[in-house]
């Protein structure tokens, strides 16, 4: 059974719809904010997604060849404390929510967490690395640019996974911290300067496209406006999907 927790009501229904056309799988959806989850509340779930969105994480499981059985954390804290589009408020935003996140880890203790975060917040997966690398958890990082699996943005985001597994650990870390030099800056590390690459005029391209059209269960006549907030708060499933395929194979 998955747990499902999102504060935006748009979204809670959202990921009912695709529970209902059984598009992900069964479970809990949970529109308290994270600050009112209890440790407790989550002990009869095997998969906890937490900032769920429209359910990217649980379709890049499937996607990455994660067994459904498998007991598996999730989650996308907000990026606007640490996005350049946003009031760049960072740790002092009532917006950063890893604080409440970490919480629940730290007492349920997680076999596995995968997360996410906006490619700028090289502080804040600092946080996010030494606190759970305090838990014993092995921390794995890189940033990925949805351009990777094809599509015609840049959409740059660090992906990490934890593992409190004791095996395999120290090729885990020694991994991760060979894709991230220390001194190169997140976003330096694209090729979106290179004329050459085929997405360099990504802008135009994604102005030029329209919306992947999938069976989401949401009726296209609801107003486009939460529609696209949706959307843009979404992760890219198949970035993740990739990411997971990787840790799997390690």
């Amino acid at each position: 059974m998955n747990f499902y927790n999102e504060i935006d009501p748009y979204a809670a229904q959202w990921l009912r719809n695709l529970i209902q056309k059984q598009l992900i799988p069964p479970g809990t959806v949970d529109e308290r904010p994270i600050q009112d989850v209890k440790p407790a509340d989550l002990v009869p779930f095997t998969q906890c997604h937490f900032f769920a969105g429209i359910g990217g994480w649980p379709l890049a499981l499937a996607t990455g060849g994660w067994p459904t059985d498998r007991p598996v954390w999730t989650g996308s804290c907000p990026c606007q404390p640490f996005s350049a589009a946003g009031k760049s408020l960072g740790f002092a935003d009532e917006r950063h929510l890893w604080p409440f996140w970490f919480h629940l880890i730290s007492v349920c203790r997680p076999a596995i967490v995968f997360g996410e975060q906006v490619a700028t917040a090289a502080a804040w997966l600092a946080l996010v690395r030494s606190d759970l690398e305090a838990l014993e958890y092995a921390v794995g990082a890189m940033p990925i640019e949805a351009a990777c699996v094809g599509a015609p943005h840049k959409r740059d985001r660090f992906w990490f996974v934890a593992d409190a597994a004791k095996h395999g650990c120290e090729r885990l870390q020694r991994g991760a911290k060979a894709q991230i030099p220390e001194d190169v800056a997140p976003e330096a590390l694209g090729p979106w300067d290179d004329p050459s690459h085929p997405f360099s005029n990504w802008r135009e391209q994604l102005a030029q496209s329209t919306v992947v059209r999938v069976d989401d269960g949401v009726s296209s006549a609801l107003d486009i406006r939460p529609r696209l907030r949706a959307y843009g708060n979404a992760i890219v499933p198949q970035v993740a999907a990739e990411f997971i395929k990787a840790y799997l194979e390690c």
